[in-house]
């Protein structure tokens, strides 16, 4: 296993457009005894999307913040944006990976799958044993995700969201039945808790020292647990929060991007173009103009 250098920040390896439907939200592939395609998996990492990989076959040894895991067959491995991932080798893997965006979860037809215990992960963990039972569901809620995947079409997102739901449902049963053990810490509780509030609060209060004095702490003492915990600024949870319910209202009401500006606690529209552009690298008007022609 390979080590940054000290002075060398932990890379975030971006989401890959799948090539064969160009989504950027979400992708699905079956391997037969690869290699791993990513570059640097075995330089620690994090990734910037969610990630399910349900292992018929493979050996070799990998870590998720700084906790080994032998792979075993007929398991299933799950893994969070915030995490820190590293190989020790590349070694050829029998199973399919599953990878889906937090944009993805911020469709209005998938919020709810946001709130399930394998997505907010309080035990922060990473490996589910399957039964004999429980793989061969999986196997098949898995195969005919691809199938769908690969089906483009007005019900393509409804489909696609019905077996996702289905399938991260019950692993997140699993997920219950099998991490029963140790209390998260209290810097992962007030992770959990910022993260809470600022899904309640992100229209009204857009700087972290007002979540800061609801928990009577300090601006500081916040912004480094988070970051800590997550890998990413307190800051950068509100703002990244703003930026899903933005697209949200860009793709799925016709407000007015003045409208849409002040629904989400921005005094000036102009402010909140330079917000989002910022954020995005596009303006509010182009995003909405390429995310409906895009579902259409």
């Amino acid at each position: 296993m390979q080590t940054l250098t000290r002075h060398q920040p932990i890379p975030v390896h971006p989401f890959e457009p799948d090539e064969a439907t160009g989504s950027n939200l979400f992708n699905i592939a079956r391997s037969a005894g690869g290699l791993p395609y990513e570059e640097n998996l075995l330089l620690p990492h994090r990734k910037a999307y969610y990630m399910l990989v349900f292992v018929k076959h493979s050996r070799g040894r990998h870590w998720v913040d700084a906790t080994p895991y032998e792979r075993q067959d007929n398991a299933l491995y799950f893994t969070a944006p915030s995490q820190i991932l590293v190989k020790e080798a590349a070694t050829p893997f029998w199973g399919t990976r599953l990878e889906f965006t937090d944009e993805f979860l911020a469709l209005q037809q998938n919020a709810a799958l946001r709130e399930l215990p394998l997505i907010q992960n309080p035990h922060r963990g990473h490996e589910l044993r399957l039964t004999a039972a429980d793989e061969a569901l999986v196997e098949e809620l898995l195969a005919k995700i691809e199938a769908e995947h690969r089906r483009p079409g007005e019900w393509q997102h409804r489909m696609l969201t019905a077996y996702l739901t289905v399938l991260l449902t019950y692993l997140s049963r699993l997920y219950t039945e099998q991490f029963t053990g140790a209390e998260p810490s209290a810097d992962q509780r007030l992770l959990k808790a910022y993260r809470a509030k600022v899904e309640e609060c992100f229209r009204e209060l857009h700087a972290v020292g007002a979540y800061a004095a609801l928990f009577h702490i300090s601006a500081g003492h916040l912004s480094e647990v988070v970051k800590a915990q997550s890998g990413k600024p307190a800051i950068k949870h509100l703002h990244e929060r703003l930026v899903l319910e933005a697209k949200r209202l860009l793709l799925y009401t016709p407000l007015s991007l003045k409208e849409l500006a002040f629904d989400l606690g921005f005094a000036e529209a102009s402010y909140f173009n330079r917000f989002f552009k910022r954020e995005t690298g596009v303006t509010p008007a182009e995003y909405r103009a390429t995310i409906r022609k895009m579902y259409q």
